[in-house]
C-alpha cells in the first residue's frame, strides 16, 4: 500500500533555536520525529543525531530487507539501530561537557503493506485519522501519564499541570533504552501524524482533528497545524509528519522532506 508522507519542523514562537528533528525515507516507507533536551545546543545535536542515524541505518537495511524480513525481523531492526544511536548519543554526551544530559525523544513509523510498526520512547506521539476520527495510537512515557495511570489526576487536569515536559524514558541519557513498539493494520485512506509537545501541548485532540479533516493536501495540512500551533502561543519547537495511506477519498501528491523556517 503506497504511503504519502510530508514532515516539517518550525522554530515556534518563543525559542530562537531549534532541537525538533525530523527524517523520511520513501523507499522503505519509514519516518522518524525527534525532540531534544539539553543545555546550549545539546537537544539539537542529539535529535538530529538521532534522526540521521536512523534514516541511514534503519533505512538502508529495510532497502535492502525488501519483503523477505518478517515483522519480527523488522521489529529487531528497529531494537538495534535504536540501541546503536542511543550508545553514540550516550558516548557523545559523556565525552563532550557541553552536551552533558543530553538526549531526545523518538517516534518511529515503517510501514509495511497493510500494517504499520510504531516505536517510540518519551512523549512525542503519533495519531491516527481514520473515518473522521482522530485516535492516539502511543501513550507518552511522562510523569503525567504515569499520574493519569494511577488515577491521581485526570487528563483534563494534566493540560493544567506545571509537570509538563517531564519524561521518564529518553534516547540518550542512559547507557540502555527501552524502544516501546507496536503493530497496527494500516487501511486505505488512513492519516497518521506523528508530531512533538510543541504541536500537541498547543493543541488539544479536537482542534488536531479539525485542521486535519479541513485540508486534502499534506502540505496544506501541515502548514495549517504549525500555524495553529503558533497562534495558540508556539511555546516550544513543533515537528510534524503526515504519512497517508493510498486510497479512500483523499487525493495523491507529491511528498516532501523536510524543510526549517
Amino acid at each position: 500500500m503506497p504511503i504519502e508522507f510530508f514532515a516539517a519542523v518550525d522554530a515556534g514562537r518563543a525559542r530562537s533555536n531549534n532541537e525538533d528533528s525530523v527524517a523520511v525515507e520513501d523507499g522503505a516507507s519509514m519516518a522518524v520525529l525527534a525532540d531534544g533536551m539539553g543545555g546550549y545546543n545539546a537537544g539539537e545535536v542529539a535529535s538530529n543525531m538521532l534522526t540521521s542515524f536512523i534514516r541511514t541505518e534503519l533505512g538502508r537495511w529495510l532497502l535492502e530487507a525488501t519483503t523477505q524480513a518478517t515483522d519480527a525481523d523488522v521489529r529487531r531492526a528497529m531494537d538495534i539501530c535504536v540501541d546503536n544511536a542511543n550508545r553514540a548519543i550516550f558516548n557523545a554526551a559523556n565525552s563532550n561537557p557541553q552536551y552533558a544530559g543530553m538526549g531526545t525523544t523518538l517516534v518511529l513509523a515503517v510501514f509495511r503493506d497493510n500494517r504499520l510498526l510504531v516505536g517510540h520512547v518519551g512523549d512525542s506521539r503519533t495519531y491516527r485519522l481514520r473515518a473522521g476520527r482522530l485516535s492516539q495510537i502511543t501513550r507518552d512515557h511522562s510523569l503525567l501519564q504515569e499520574q493519569i495511570d494511577a488515577g491521581l489526576i485526570t487528563a483534563e487536569q494534566a493540560a493544567f499541570s506545571a509537570n509538563k515536559n517531564l519524561v521518564t524514558r529518553a534516547v540518550g541519557v542512559e547507557d540502555t533504552v527501552l524502544l516501546e513498539t507496536h503493530q497496527h493494520e494500516v487501511m486505505p485512506g488512513d492519516l497518521y501524524l506523528m508530531c512533538s509537545d510543541g504541536l500537541s501541548d498547543m493543541l488539544d485532540d479536537a482542534a488536531i482533528a479539525q485542521v486535519l479533516l479541513a485540508h486534502d493536501s499534506l502540505q496544506d495540512a501541515t502548514r495549517a497545524l504549525i500555524d495553529a500551533a503558533n497562534e495558540a502561543g508556539g511555546k516550544d519547537n513543533i515537528a510534524v509528519v503526515l504519512a497517508r495511506a493510498a486510497g479512500g477519498a483523499q487525493p495523491a501528491s507529491r511528498s516532501w522532506w523536510p524543510f526549517r523556517r
